[in-house]
């Protein structure tokens, strides 16, 4: 594993030390390359044991009893009844029964001479510990919530990982290259407690991103002359007004199309006026003359800059999209289903799963990145550094509220699509493969696979569906009001984690060592490669370049299995049946090498945007401007501050995001303000931070930051 020196450890510290040093740490282009000619054995495919962890000793065969897996009965660290059926047989040769360990996890309990028991129900990680809560003596390891863990290790439940870092080399070495890390998983700042081993699904890189049928976009804007059809729809009665500038210039920051440089572009809203003022002014009209409107204004207000290649300024690589113009693209898209798709109807904004709540909150998600709103997207609760190094709750602030009001404008005008609206069984899935909806925001690599398993699938060419650029909105760092992009979707330590049950473990030190080894182990170099690639059987001979890091290639085996058995879905086949990505350190290597050449195009651009600056973000370290510094996943609040917290059901409730939540943020952005208590953005800020004690809240979450910012400086 030599040749892996430089993994995910290292490029942690990399990057963080770049953001600390520029403000804003790039993220690097990915490229292939030959496999090394001194290579004769290429890392990946070594005979490689697990690091003998210094003192922690244990007896051969000690029993784990494990409570952990990710979100279903089928992500688990054994083969569930509906993966296995009478018995899978695997890229390794091997045939996997219900019941049975998952490749994975037997090379992990084959290193470590370690036995696993199952006692994973099958739930999310809140649900999971939620059921063990009460019954904590019969596991060892359980899932759990980064909160909810941390909450119960200071109630004496979970066993304080901290204390023996010193025996754990590898993880100790991981938290002192990434001291933000460790800062964004320590539940006391007295003792330095932690309670959980942390989950990265990638680390600092944009996560979600905007999704368009580009060819869609194309077929409407680009060509010589004006738009044709012989039908359209007409467009709604408007409803949505306008965000962005009615007269003035604004200047903005683009990357070059042919991506080699960044240059100036100015919206002219002198010369093109705003496309939204000028729709609002004409009322509900023909889509066609709906399309032409919108051709002249871009030609007018970018002065001939996209040329006939109009549908740039949404999907090219110097793409400068807004919240205005989106609206009206969606309008043009709404009333002309004839042109696009051959019916009478397409949806415009959808989410993945509509009945879903874990999903359709990436609707509210998206409306901060639309319209200049932090906390929407945060890694915890609603939170968000400040410029002033203090924390917010986007819950509380009207902002939020103005933003979800443009929303529903949206949805009232027929925007939004109907399964969204109605909370149906409907999904990204079904509009796709039918050539009914046209945008979403969500993950890139799992989205994209859908140009090769729904679209095309009559043998259509040209059916594209692909990231485009993040917007320009109105954004205040604190050094006044702009016009740039910005993303909160920032790549850090996820919400969920693995920890130790103290009762579980009790007075076994063979349990208690076997359990801090396993984690260990995970942050070791082949630990890391396991852990996202499975054992060696799946990974090739051959490596590529990756941020600039040699990793493994996939085996030929491995890639038809994926399509075979997933359908191309990395994150579902890895966790179905390799039973990786389930917790730990994930590295994006096996996932790009699994993404569609047109998932590969769209986020191309944008990774050349956030690495010429175009594109801002959180950054993973405390920020010499606070308001970039991502808000840690974990503050270290008490037991009687959780306790006083967990007290606050209307702030929980009203803002669940779990799969079977309910969320009062999608609520307004589908009927809008009908309660008296929120006829107004301010009122309803007030209500939260009053009623609904929300000040409270934050008071408590402000104390546990400044404990944690003081604790940070120990750290460097």
């Amino acid at each position: 594993m030599k040749k892996y020196k430089s993994l995910i450890a290292v490029l942690l510290a990399i990057v963080m030390t770049a953001a600390l040093l520029s403000g804003c740490g790039p993220s690097v282009q990915v490229q292939e390359s030959d496999p090394p000619a001194q290579s004769s054995a290429p890392a990946g495919n070594e005979s490689s044991q697990a690091p003998e962890p210094q003192g922690l000793t244990y007896a051969p065969g000690t029993k784990l009893r494990m409570a952990t897996g990710y979100n279903s009965a089928k992500t688990g660290l054994f083969f569930d009844a509906e993966t296995a059926g009478d018995g899978i047989q695997l890229a390794d040769g091997n045939t996997y029964h219900t019941g049975e360990l998952k490749p994975t996890w037997v090379e992990v309990q084959n290193q470590l001479n370690v036995v696993f028991e199952n006692q994973y129900q099958g739930n999310s990680a809140s649900k999971e510990f939620d059921f063990w809560k009460e019954r904590l003596n019969e596991v060892d390891m359980v899932s759990g919530t980064a909160t909810k863990l941390t909450e119960n290790g200071e109630a004496g439940n979970m066993v304080n990982i901290a204390e023996y870092l010193d025996l754990m080399p590898n993880f100790k070495a991981y938290l002192e290259l990434n001291p933000i890390v460790r800062m964004s998983i320590t539940g006391n700042t007295d003792t330095g407690a932690i309670y959980f081993s942390p989950y990265f699904d990638g680390v600092d890189d944009i996560e979600r991103m905007p999704l368009m049928r580009t060819d869609w976009v194309e077929k409407l804007l680009n060509g010589e002359g004006e738009f044709a059809a012989d039908a359209s729809n007409k467009t709604a009665a408007p409803s949505y007004q306008p965000y962005m500038p009615t007269s003035g210039k604004v200047e903005i920051d683009v990357v070059k199309a042919d991506g080699s440089g960044v240059e100036k572009l100015t919206k002219d809203y002198d010369a093109g006026g705003n496309i939204i003022e000028k729709m609002n002014a004409a009322g509900s009209m023909d889509g066609v003359a709906a399309v032409n409107m919108l051709r002249t204004y871009i030609d007018e207000a970018y002065n001939g800059y996209y040329g006939t290649n109009r549908a740039d300024l949404f999907v090219g690589q110097n793409a400068a999209w807004d919240a205005d113009e989106l609206v009206a693209l969606l309008r043009c898209v709404v009333a002309n289903p004839q042109t696009l798709n051959g019916t009478d109807t397409v949806q415009g904004l959808f989410s993945r799963e509509d009945n879903n709540n874990q999903r359709r909150v990436d609707m509210f998600r998206f409306a901060g990145t639309l319209f200049g709103v932090r906390g929407l997207e945060s890694r915890q609760d609603y939170l968000y550094v400040g410029n002033d190094n203090k924390l917010h709750d986007a819950r509380q602030e009207k902002e939020t509220y103005e933003a979800l009001e443009r929303m529903h404008a949206m949805a009232e005008e027929g925007l939004l699509s109907k399964a969204f609206i109605d909370g149906s069984e409907e999904s990204s899935g079904t509009y796709l493969e039918n050539d009914l909806g046209f945008m979403h925001y969500d993950y890139n690599q799992t989205q994209t696979l859908m140009n090769a398993t729904k679209l095309n699938k009559d043998g259509d060419e040209g059916e594209k569906y692909m990231a485009v650029m993040v917007p320009v909105a109105r954004w205040d760092d604190g050094t006044g009001e702009q016009f740039m992009r910005f993303t909160e979707s920032w790549r850090s330590v996820k919400t969920d984690g693995w920890g130790i049950s103290k009762s579980g473990v009790g007075d076994s030190t063979d349990k208690l060592n076997a359990c801090l080894a396993l984690i260990d182990f995970a942050y070791s170099e082949e630990g890391q490669i396991l852990m996202s690639y499975g054992p060696e059987a799946w990974r090739s001979s051959e490596t590529f370049l990756f941020n600039g890091n040699e990793m493994p290639k996939i085996s030929e085996a491995c890639e038809k299995e994926l399509w075979d058995l997933a359908g191309g879905n990395y994150t579902n086949y890895a966790r179905w049946y390799l039973g990786s990505t389930l917790s730990f350190l994930k590295s994006q290597a096996f996932e790009y090498q699994c993404t569609h050449e047109v998932g590969k195009e769209g986020a191309g651009y944008i990774s050349t945007a956030i690495g010429l600056g175009t594109i801002k973000h959180p950054e993973l370290a405390l920020a010499s401007n606070p308001w970039y510094t991502s808000v840690p996943t974990v503050l270290p609040t008490t037991k009687v501050e959780n306790d006083t917290i967990n007290g606050y059901t209307e702030l929980t409730d009203r803002f669940n995001q779990q799969k079977d939540g309910g969320n009062m943020l999608l609520e307004l952005i589908v009927n809008g303000y009908t309660n008296a208590a929120m006829q107004d953005a301010v009122g309803t800020a007030d209500n939260v931070a009053g009623s609904w004690s929300g000040k409270q809240y934050l008071a408590i979450k402000q104390s546990a930051w400044e404990k944690d910012i003081a604790y940070y400086e120990t750290l460097k």
